[in-house]
């Protein structure tokens, strides 16, 4: 038998009452065997006792087992939150723990992560060293210029060229909060029209993407972006990368960058 946690005090105090009650019971069946009838209420009673007994004994095995499971449950608690211990990717005063990728422009400025157009006006990506699978990232990003980028997932850098997933940083009107796949199958996902009015273009934005198996779930400063479900980003697993768009004219602030591996 099963007792919730919360049971478990109530019975093991209602336990040690019946334990106490027991020996005293138990004299009184003694010191009635002296005559016939006095001996059947002695075996009567004695019955009752070893009922008592082995109710009292499914009572102590059923608050045992409430400990152990409350024991559990506070293991499983603890590990959950190691497990989830929140990573700060950038110190707020250079780029330990990132790469840059292509000759567009990345350095910390202010206790900020800016990222504008270089010289060759091309795409440019500033990549995590560390590979995540399952997580829970935040950031804070201000666009200003053209402000067009976004956040990679899951993702692998050679030279300019990215294989990933794209969630989009960009100007209104252009899907920001979105799903895009880089050299492959292209938008997968939009936001609805009406969620793009979240966006508040030359001011700090709030940014929240959950990734866990093959489900990825955006929000832009609390609205809900976009929910997609799909098979090939949850067999990948792949670094987190900001973009900076070809064509020149870009620059977006990052503040705030962390993530909660799952």
């Amino acid at each position: 038998m099963f007792v919730a946690p919360g049971e478990a005090a109530a019975q093991a105090s209602a336990a040690a009452r019946r334990a106490l009650a027991l020996p005293w019971a138990l004299d009184r069946c003694n010191s009635t065997a002296h005559t016939v009838v006095g001996m059947r209420t002695f075996f009567r009673c004695h019955n009752l006792a070893v009922a008592e007994l082995a109710t009292l004994l499914r009572l102590v095995e059923s608050v045992v087992l409430a400990f152990i499971a409350a024991a559990v449950v506070i293991m499983a608690l603890s590990t959950n939150l190691a497990a989830q211990e929140t990573i700060s990717l950038f110190n707020a005063n250079d780029l330990t723990g990132w790469t840059i990728h292509g000759t567009e422009l990345w350095y910390a400025e202010d206790g900020e992560l800016v990222g504008e157009s270089g010289p060759d006006a091309a795409y440019g990506y500033l990549a995590t060293e560390a590979s995540f699978k399952d997580f829970e990232l935040t950031l804070d990003f201000l666009q200003e210029a053209d402000g067009n980028s976004g956040v990679f997932i899951r993702s692998h850098v050679e030279g300019t060229r990215v294989s990933g997933w794209q969630v989009e940083v960009a100007p209104p009107g252009r899907h920001t909060g979105g799903i895009y796949e880089s050299y492959g199958r292209g938008w997968l996902i939009q936001p609805e029209l009406g969620k793009e009015s979240a966006l508040r273009m030359g001011e700090w934005n709030t940014m929240h993407i959950r990734v866990v198996g093959d489900r990825v779930t955006t929000w832009l400063n609390g609205v809900e972006m976009v929910d997609l479900v799909d098979e090939q980003i949850g067999e990948a697993e792949g670094h987190i990368a900001l973009q900076i768009h070809d064509g020149g004219g870009i620059k977006v602030r990052w503040r705030n960058l962390r993530v909660v591996v799952r």
